[in-house]
């Protein structure tokens, strides 16, 4: 290691992540400094103002909406149990930093920080402001709105640089705050009882709701890739044994069922990726419409 440029791995302790809403109360209170104190050991160019804002939502959520707001230039992630990773043409693509970033526990290396993190300012406030009230309640009076920051710490901040633009993930979609009740991913049962197309649904994303298909606007969908706003369909075709006719016929129609599910998962905030089982599958796929995000899972029926 040399100078401040030393490499620090980071062990990340973390809450379980889940997809139902945040408790109330005390546990809600619990859930929000757990991930204000994940977060406070990874570098961030927004000061942690996001972080701040979601800390009470599940960690995954946290990471999915201020993954943008991570200093990704001074970040490395190992999909060290090979869970995020999909296919090694397509990882990159699909989100690997933030599925590693938002599993319940990370394993030691996962996540590598290069160089010293200092605390972002509005992260630290926080945690400060818990530690006065849990050592000093009887001074702490209900009040309404944000807390205003001490002007000592304000006048520490530094103007952080630009973003370089080099980040590791490619643009999602625009991510709505609040998107409308119809674009709440539901879990609802699998359809077709089919297990080993199930199976792949809920191992390759990795599924956010395993065992379960993503009801969104009305349209099931195979999978919600855990900490990233991405829905799935999974195709385990045994399409190299179908004849060339049929392979025509299959293709033309998922093609274009594909672009209607592609244009529901768009217009609700989410990307939308397409997983099948061979290369000649894809390769189909690819000719009826380029656009498509396919990935070869290998998966088997």
């Amino acid at each position: 290691m040399q100078g401040r440029a030393a490499i620090a791995l980071l062990l990340l302790l973390s809450a379980c992540a889940s997809s139902t809403p945040a408790p109330r109360g005390s546990a809600a209170g619990s859930t929000r400094i757990t991930n204000l104190q994940r977060a406070a050991k990874l570098p961030w160019t927004d000061e942690g103002r996001c972080v701040v804002q979601e800390a009470s939502r599940p960690w995954a959520e946290v990471v999915e909406r201020c993954f943008t707001a991570l200093d990704t230039d001074r970040v490395r992630f190992r999909d060290t149990t090979g869970q995020c990773t999909v296919a090694s043409a397509d990882a990159a693509a699909l989100g690997i930093g933030v599925c590693v970033l938002a599993a319940p526990e990370i394993v030691v290396g996962a996540v590598i920080v290069v160089g010293i993190v200092v605390v972002a300012v509005a992260i630290k406030e926080e945690l400060d402001a818990y530690e006065f009230r849990q050592l000093y309640p009887e001074e702490v009076k209900p009040t309404m709105g944000t807390m205003v920051a001490p002007r000592e710490t304000v006048a520490k901040r530094k103007p952080q640089p630009e973003p370089s633009g080099q980040d590791l993930l490619p643009p999602l979609p625009p991510r709505h705050r609040r998107r409308p009740s119809r674009c709440e991913p539901i879990p609802v049962p699998h359809r077709g009882g089919d297990d080993e197309h199930n199976k792949c649904a809920d191992r390759i994303p990795p599924n956010r709701f395993p065992g379960m298909d993503a009801l969104v606007d009305g349209k099931h969908f195979d999978a919600l890739q855990v900490g990233v706003p991405v829905l799935w369909e999974i195709k385990t075709d045994q399409f190299d044994t179908y004849s060339d006719y049929l392979q025509n016929q299959v293709a033309d129609d998922q093609a274009e069922e594909m672009r209607n599910e592609r244009t529901i998962a768009n217009a609700c905030g989410y990307n939308f990726v397409v997983g099948v089982s061979t290369p000649e599958h894809k390769e189909a796929l690819l000719l009826r419409e380029s656009s498509l995000q396919i990935v070869v899972t290998g998966c088997k029926r």
